[in-house]
């Protein structure tokens, strides 16, 4: 995984794990009081950092960041655990990304990638004014989403619901809403008139916590 700090110089960690595709640019505009370790890039799940020094630790996990998370084998106790738009069996059929989806993600380019950000990420105009992509090539994505089928497939039977409450939008067309009531059941709450990203509803990672 790649990683980008924030130093807050705070006690409390907030661990953000990000989606497919993602890097730290599309969360830049998202404060904390936490010090924050943005992971993103799950094409290995090396993970090089000190977690001693604090004393509370959070996560918040995205897309397909829920999950990594789910199987990451964390050495230390996490408080909060937040699932924000995505589900630990990301490739199943029913609670993760159907084959048609994944040959949409698959098949995005620097032609297309526009569209499918108004068609499937962001719901408004307002939204899309303060949207930018990922400064990653097509081709690293690519690689990542073939190294997540990878390890979907090793981890498969390690895989468990870590989660405290998921939060999806009601809009959502990547990841199916009704099995996303049935996976998560009363910790399943729905962002109105959202889609898959629910980033711009908020100002700081803390607001996830308040719903």
């Amino acid at each position: 995984m790649k990683q980008y700090f924030i130093n807050n110089h705070s006690d409390n960690l907030l661990i953000f794990f990000t989606g497919w595709g993602c890097d730290e640019y599309e969360f830049e505009h998202l404060s904390s009081n936490s010090d924050v370790l943005l992971l993103y890039d799950y094409s290995d799940l090396s993970l090089n950092f000190d977690f001693s020094k604090y004393k509370n630790i959070d996560l918040i996990a995205f897309s397909a960041g829920v999950f990594i998370a789910s199987v990451f084998d964390f050495k230390f106790k996490i408080n909060k655990k937040i699932a924000i738009d995505g589900n630990p069996y990301l490739f199943d059929e029913y609670f993760g990304l159907s084959e048609k989806i994944q040959d949409i993600l698959y098949n995005i380019t620097a032609e297309n990638a526009d569209d499918f950000a108004r068609n499937y990420l962001i719901k408004t105009e307002e939204e899309w004014e303060k949207f930018h992509h990922s400064k990653r090539t097509i081709e690293s994505c690519k690689t990542e989403f073939e190294k997540l089928k990878e390890t979907y497939k090793a981890n498969k039977h390690q895989i468990k619901n870590i989660y405290d409450y998921a939060l999806f939008g009601e809009n959502d067309t990547i990841f199916h809403i009704p099995a996303q009531k049935d996976f998560f059941g009363k910790n399943l709450h729905i962002i109105k008139n959202a889609r898959h990203n629910l980033f711009f509803r908020i100002k700081s990672f803390e607001d996830f916590f308040n719903f």
